[in-house]
């Protein structure tokens, strides 16, 4: 049985769920998810959870994500991108591209963003893009996200204008391009979104979604970015228990801090479980010296 990821370039045209479905299809399996939605009409960095990865999903969803971004000034639609319906149509003059660049960088930071009316949010167990369809425009309260960086930006003299940045986790690039239109005057609409990376994992490293084997399956060990800890045989048979860990069960380890998680491996580096740290890794030592066995790590999951 596979367990793990796969990292896919999903291609234009088609959902975050119809990959999970080919994935399915593939490895013959049900036990299949992703970290993170892509819209279908953007491609890029989608990553797959099989069989027991799919447990490991919700460490991912979380992380910090880069972006290419294409857009054009003047143009407003109803999904935020060029697949909606257009709202609005202005003009663009020379007076707005000539302050676009600076308008983009002003976004840097963190700002409160309202989600588009189409999205995969949910509301009140509904998807956003579900009711939107139904002719039910909910209109969600802004919510707190953080752009970390701008950089490689061009701009053209049609108002077309491209980016990349590097967005904390639920920052939505529709909604992005949209602000930074309104605040030049005249609007924007996304025409290409493509991620590029999902916290350490990187597009370059992605397959094809019909070239996919069971040899691109990453083992669960090598996608989780937690220190490692090593048990020993007393450890690995309370971790496979669920028991919690003693400074007795560990035998090596990186440095952690506490309320860290940490994923507890045999001498193999197999997965055993994912842990919270319920203490620094350098009060071990400390722990060590004074001959004290307290508890260290507190189990979350068991996976073996």
């Amino acid at each position: 049985m596979n367990n793990g990821f796969i990292l896919i370039d999903k291609p234009v045209g088609i959902t975050s769920h119809d990959v999970v479905e080919i994935i399915r299809k593939k490895f013959s399996t049900k036990k299949v998810g992703h970290s993170g939605t892509l819209d279908p009409f953007a491609t890029g960095l989608l990553i797959i959870g099989i069989n027991k990865g799919t447990r490991l999903l919700e460490y991912l969803q979380h992380q910090d994500k880069k972006y290419y971004v294409k857009a054009k000034l003047g143009i407003v639609t109803d999904t935020y991108d060029i697949t909606g319906e257009i709202k609005e149509k202005n003009n663009v003059l020379k007076e707005h591209i000539d302050k676009l660049e600076e308008t983009i960088l002003s976004f840097k930071g963190k700002y409160m963003q309202v989600p588009p009316m189409y999205s995969a949010r949910k509301y009140q167990g509904k998807r956003l893009f579900e009711l939107a369809r139904k002719g039910k425009i909910i209109k969600m309260p802004p919510k707190e996200v953080e752009i970390y960086n701008i950089e490689n930006i061009q701009i053209f003299e049609d108002g077309t204008f491209e980016f990349e940045c590097v967005v904390s986790s639920g920052t939505y690039i529709r909604s992005l391009i949209m602000d930074i239109g309104y605040k030049i005057g005249v609007g924007a609409v996304t025409t290409e979104l493509r991620r590029l990376k999902v916290g350490n994992f990187d597009i370059s490293k992605a397959v094809n979604l019909e070239k996919v084997t069971e040899r691109d399956v990453i083992p669960m060990i090598d996608m989780l970015s937690f220190p490692k800890v090593t048990l020993n045989e007393m450890g690995l048979r309370r971790a496979l228990n669920g028991n919690h860990i003693f400074l007795e069960h560990i035998e090596k380890y990186d440095e952690f801090k506490k309320e860290d998680m940490v994923s507890l491996i045999d001498k193999d580096k197999n997965l055993i479980a994912v842990a919270i740290a319920e203490r620094n890794a350098k009060f071990l030592e400390t722990l060590e010296r004074l001959e004290r066995n307290e508890r260290v790590f507190k189990i979350k999951k068991v996976f073996k």
